[in-house]
């Protein structure tokens, strides 16, 4: 009978509160913070620091790397490390769309005005613009030699005062920097690249364009910000014209320098934005400070330039006191002091310290009022760190009419931050509570106690560098090991240090295991030193009336070893005690008399974690040599030894009760092993990082892990059975789909008449998903074109022997299920492949099924189903397959019937949408003629008719 066992499923994800490689947005209300948490995105109540709502898709494991605010004030579009971008709704926290185009992890993301096109840029330098309403890609955009860094859209005056959804894709400019060191201006109408920027020296790390799309600034890996002034002028007469000659293209440059401006920072740029009022400028650096630029005014401009010119006048002067003006440079120098220079306008104006390296920021988008944000006092920035944390800063401004020396503005100020819910640090140990209801997890100066069900923080406390920690019995007090070599006793109730023991004179503590008598604890470290400790309960005032007895450690014997304890652990039997050596040996005492019993060797590096069964009678070692051993704790064989990991491995732990144990590795994987067949039975998978510790359960209900990714993840138990044979099967099915992936995963060629080097191609990118839906279709086809060849036959034989009346044949069961017709039910296969994957998916049909296909598309068009899939899918078709349509001789008469069909169907779809649109005028004109009141001026009046009486000229008639 083949053996059983229940499946582990991920159950719940905590710790992280901002992981470092995504960023973080203001929603529009400017309350919340869309925030970027591994795989998943997180709503944070900034204030109150508290999880509004979590954003996560089922079939998505990547990272996510990109967010962006869709100036609609509900869509988030998010992208991730695999190149996928999903669009999720703020008011029911739901995914709408997912996109597929890209083949490297999205470095840029960016909505047009409108909120309708969305612009991409990843690490494969593609730029793609995605139609946000149709779901679908519109083209790509090819040309940088690097990985996209920023994108912003520059509507252009022409365009900004005709922007609507309806021409927002075929309109306007887009500005892309990369690391190519390059800037690039492409134009959305030609969809080419217009204007190249090649001063830059190094990599450009972000860009910015100010609100009135008049200044463009980049930052690189130098101490100056390069400023850019954005000709509107050029960028309309661009859009006016049909075409340049050579001459004046090679002169055409709407976008040239304006100056630059010097940081404080020696660091590189990490972001770069400006406040929605356009009046400050924000410039994030990777040295720990956020330098905020102000905008002066043009008063303050003149001014500035005003002193620049007299003190020139008056060095002149002096200069031709002492003969020294003899070259005729004086006139040169006034036209320079003369000229408004990016540093004449962008001044310093504050400087924000952060605890960590910033990752990202963004402004308040409800802060775009400038009378308003003077008169509030301070604009908030929210900056994301690396170390886990999110913090919102208020920088004070002067009030409307007060510079900023007249306002005597203070420093910037911390108004709230997120950081209770996560480590700073990566955390390195695990803790279970006897009864699986706690869980504490150590990391670098924090130890912290965690719900194991709801996943809350219940206490925070402050320790060293821990390294290890373990529940006292009665779980009221926590022992964490540090890299001091000290001993920290904590109380969780009162969340308060009991007692710090200097436990390995100053060597760290790696190891701490509970004795299972409940009676003291065993610890080992790098002074070469396993030291036993008693439990002991003594009073803190003996002498008072009223006294709380409290929990303390005794040193009670020290064994002295070889060389450095990494792993100490005492079989549940009382009997033995493990310890694990740095010299890649473990050696088993007899726990009573620590007599030497068992020296066990074979791992090629040292042993990290050890653990014996709840029968003491197996030990299971994991090394930093990848593998795991299983050893009898009788005569000290080694039953198997197993390549369990890629990389090393971090930590084993048994099953209580079973043969069944867990390993964590480097390689982010945690894995299910049967410790009598030395089968693995499951592999989890879900981290980001390292996985530094694991801890089990009572019975195996659920498992934790920490990982380098600050997370911790819980893998809980189910009662879905789960097979050995049917797990393998299911892996090489995965291998298949991501090798078949990284095939289908290439640069596709030149389409038909299009250049190798062509800057625009086509947004698609095949899928595993796109391969299933045009299987689908496929069988879809077959089953239809099978079921039409019935009822033909069926109706020539009626019609050539109407005597036999022969009986009707029969309809396929799934035409039967669905209760529709063949042509209807292609329909609807085709209906049910998502927007952004058609394309891809209609490349799997071979022609034989285009050609069948195209008799489906012209009795849809003759019944005008769904008019608008049907004219995306014929022409897409007739593009791909042009050649062997044209050379298709019998497809003369359908492409006839099919071009009559549509256009009657277009034709009245038009009639449809024009009858709708002049109702809708209509309406909007009915309300505004209700709804808006005029008023005049009585004076203004009064002047017209008293002007109009004067033009009268009055004559008298004579009789």
């Amino acid at each position: 009978m083949v053996k059983s066992y229940l499946r582990y499923e991920a159950r719940s994800v905590f710790g992280v509160i901002a992981s470092p490689t995504g960023n973080a947005v203001f929603d529009h209300s400017g309350k919340l913070s869309i925030t970027a948490a591994l795989e998943s995105v997180i709503v944070w109540d900034i204030k109150k620091g508290t999880q509004v709502a979590r954003w996560s898709d089922g079939d998505n494991k990547a990272e996510v790397t990109r967010i962006a605010r869709s100036p609609n004030g509900k869509d988030y579009a998010v992208g991730y490390a695999d190149g996928s971008i999903r669009l999720f709704d703020l008011s029911n926290n739901t995914v709408n769309v997912v996109l597929s185009g890209h083949r490297g992890r999205v470095s840029a993301l960016e909505f047009d005005s409108t909120g309708t096109v969305l612009a991409s840029g990843a690490r494969d330098t593609d730029i793609i613009l995605w139609d946000v309403v149709g779901e679908v890609g519109l083209y790509r955009l090819r040309g940088h030699k690097d990985e996209v860094t920023g994108i912003a859209f520059v509507a252009g005056s022409t365009t900004a005062g005709s922007a609507s959804a309806l021409h927002a894709s075929s309109a306007g400019y887009i500005v892309s920097s990369s690391k190519d060191t390059l800037v690039k201006l492409w134009d959305l109408r030609g969809r080419h690249c217009v204007q190249t920027l090649v001063t830059h020296r190094s990599e450009v790390w972000a860009l910015a364009v100010s609100p009135d799309e008049r200044l463009l600034v980049t930052g690189t890996s130098d101490m100056n910000l390069h400023v850019w002034m954005l000709d509107m002028a050029k960028l309309d007469s661009l859009a006016s014209s049909d075409g340049k000659s050579e001459a004046s293209a090679r002169d055409w440059e709407a976008i040239t320098e304006y100056g630059t401006i010097q940081r404080s920072s020696r660091d590189r740029v990490v972001d770069l934005g400006f406040h929605p009022s356009g009046l400050y400028l924000a410039c994030l650096s990777a040295d720990k400070q956020v330098e905020v630029f102000r905008s002066r005014q043009h008063a303050e401009i003149k001014k500035k330039m005003a002193r620049r010119q007299k003190r020139h006048r008056e060095k002149r002067g002096k200069d031709k006191v002492h003969g020294s003006d003899h070259d005729g440079s004086g006139d040169d120098n006034e036209a320079e002091t003369a000229t408004i220079t990016a540093a004449d306008e962008l001044t310093s104006f504050k400087v924000v310290h952060t605890s960590a390296k910033p990752v990202s920021l963004d402004f308040n988008p409800t802060e775009a009022d400038a009378t308003a944000l003077g008169r509030q006092g301070g604009m908030h920035v929210l900056i994301a760190q690396n170390n886990n944390s999110l913090h919102m800063w208020s920088v004070p401004v002067p009030p409307p009419g007060m510079t900023t020396k007249q306002a005597n503005l203070s420093e910037p100020s911390l108004v709230s931050s997120v950081e209770m819910l996560g480590h700073r640090s990566e955390p390195r140990a695990l803790a279970m509570s006897s009864d699986n209801e706690l869980m504490a997890s150590a990391a670098n100066k924090s130890l912290r106690v965690w719900n194991a069900q709801t996943g809350s923080c219940v206490r925070t406390l402050e320790c060293g560098t821990a390294i290890c920690a373990a529940f006292l019995p009665g779980d009221q007090y926590i022992v964490v090991g540090t890299k001091e070599g000290n001993l920290e006793l904590y109380d969780i109730p009162a969340a308060t240090l009991v007692e710090t023991f200097d436990a390995h004179e100053g060597s760290a503590c790696w190891t701490i295991d509970v004795r299972p008598d409940h009676k003291g604890l065993v610890s080992g470290g790098a002074d070469k030193c396993v030291k036993f400790w008693d439990f002991e309960l003594v009073r803190d005032d003996p002498s008072g009336a009223v006294s709380r007895r409290r929990m303390t450690l005794e040193h009670v014997k020290t064994l002295k070893m070889s060389d450095d304890v990494l792993a100490v652990k005492c079989s549940p039997d009382s009997r033995l005690l493990a310890v694990a050596l740095l010299d890649t040996t473990v050696k088993v005492f007899y726990a009573d008399t620590l007599k030497f019993f068992l020296s066990l060797y074979g791992h090629k590096l040292p042993v990290v974690s050890l653990d014996i069964s709840s029968d003491s009678t197996l030990l299971v070692t994991g090394s930093a040599d990848k593998s795991v051993k299983l050893w009898g704790l009788d005569f000290g064989d080694c039953h198997r030894s197993i390549l369990a990991h890629q990389e090393p491995v971090t930590a084993v732990r048994f099953v209580w009760g079973t043969h069944y144990f867990f390993s964590a590795g480097k390689d982010k994987l945690v894995q299910q092993w049967n410790g009598d067949n030395f089968q693995r039975i499951q592999r989890l998978e879900g981290c980001h990082g390292d996985v530094w510790a694991l801890a089990v359960a009572k019975h195996g209900n659920f498992i934790v892990a920490s990982s380098q990714d600050r997370s911790i993840r819980i893998w809980e138990k189910t009662e879905e059975p789960l097979f050995i044979e049917e797990e393998r099967e299911r892996e090489l099915e995965e291998m298949y789909d991501r090798g078949l992936e990284e095939s289908l995963d290439r640069p596709e060629p030149a389409a038909d008449g299009a250049e190798e080097g062509d800057e625009t191609q086509r947004a698609g990118k095949a899928t595993m998903e796109t391969l299933k839906a045009g299987e689908r279709i496929m069988e879809a086809l077959d089953i239809a074109d099978e079921e039409r060849r019935k009822w033909t036959a069926f109706e020539d034989q009626k019609r050539r022997m109407p005597q036999l009346n022969p009986a009707p044949p029969d309809t396929s069961p799934i035409l039967q299920f669905e209760r529709i017709t063949a042509e209807a039910y292609v329909l609807r296969t085709v209906e049910r492949v998502r927007a952004a994957d058609l394309e891809d998916a209609l490349l799997v049909l071979p022609f034989t099924h285009v050609l069948s296909l195209m008799a489906y598309v012209d009795h849809w068009a003759c019944r005008e189903w769904n008019t608008a899939l049907t004219c995306r899918v014929l022409f897409f078709m007739l593009k791909t397959h042009q050649n062997q349509i044209v050379a298709t001789r019998t497809m003369r008469a359908q492409l006839a019937s099919i071009r009559t069909h549509l256009r009657a169907g277009v034709r009245a779809q038009r009639d449809h949408i024009g009858y709708n649109l002049a109702a809708l005028q209509s309406l909007r004109a009915d309300w505004e003629a209700n709804a808006t009141a005029e008023f005049f001026d009585e004076k203004d009046i009064q002047g017209i008719l008293d002007a109009q009486l004067k033009k009268r000229k009055f004559t008298g008639l004579k009789a």
